[in-house]
């Protein structure tokens, strides 16, 4: 217990690291998944190659060595100076878009073909279609596999505090190093992941209510 009050203003920071990488990795990770998810079903060759290239590269990359790329060559080659937090977003960002994608997509191909054909003969496009016609349809079926993912980003944001991103991982490396009980590090910083991820959970009960009701 002493842990945490005698070093109360640490473990706050570093809750409030967790949540900001958290939320900034999420918005990231949403608005590319969801724009290469259209790279993966769109008429336009190139862009559906795109698309399934993106997948399989950032699937099948391991997370930390997507931070150790992040974190010490993109600075030395595109953006020099940029700061730990920035980097490890976009890593974290960029790794989670591609089960985004894939969600989104199975999420687009439950939504009957009619639905987008009847769209083409009126004579809206396809980002008009996809945009106004399908999505909508298929974010009932989007929103449990997403709950996950964005769960599994939230415990993924442990890998940042190995590269000096403030965050509960760091605060837990500090207090063991200075001798605390590790059994207790562990109670606290796993409370404070509950309480991140079970408000995850609960906004996304919450959607699907909505959308029931809509429904």
């Amino acid at each position: 217990m002493n842990v945490l009050l005698d070093h109360f203003p640490e473990f706050r920071d570093g809750f409030i690291g967790t949540v900001s990488i958290t939320v900034v990795s999420t918005v990231i990770a949403l608005v590319l998944g969801i724009v290469v998810a259209g790279f993966r079903v769109s008429p336009i060759p190139p862009l559906r190659f795109f698309g399934a290239a993106w997948v399989t590269l950032l699937r099948n990359t391991p997370l930390t060595l997507l931070f150790l790329v992040a974190m010490f060559i993109v600075p030395e080659i595109l953006f020099p100076g940029m700061s730990a937090f920035v980097l490890g977003s976009l890593a974290l960002g960029f790794y989670t878009s591609a089960f985004i994608c894939e969600a989104v997509r199975s999420g687009i191909n439950t939504v009957p073909l009619g639905q987008a054909e009847a769209a083409r003969s009126i004579g809206m496009t396809f980002s008009q279609t996809l945009r106004m016609i399908v999505l909508p349809q298929a974010t009932r079926t989007v929103l449990p596999p997403l709950s996950s993912i964005l769960i599994a980003l939230t415990k993924n944001s442990a890998i940042a505090g190995a590269f000096s991103v403030t965050e509960l991982f760091g605060w837990q490396t500090l207090m063991s190093e200075q001798g605390y009980a590790i059994a207790w590090i562990f109670v606290w910083v796993a409370a404070a992941y509950l309480v991140i991820t079970f408000t995850i959970s609960g906004i996304f009960r919450l959607l699907e209510r909505r959308m029931e009701v809509a429904r």
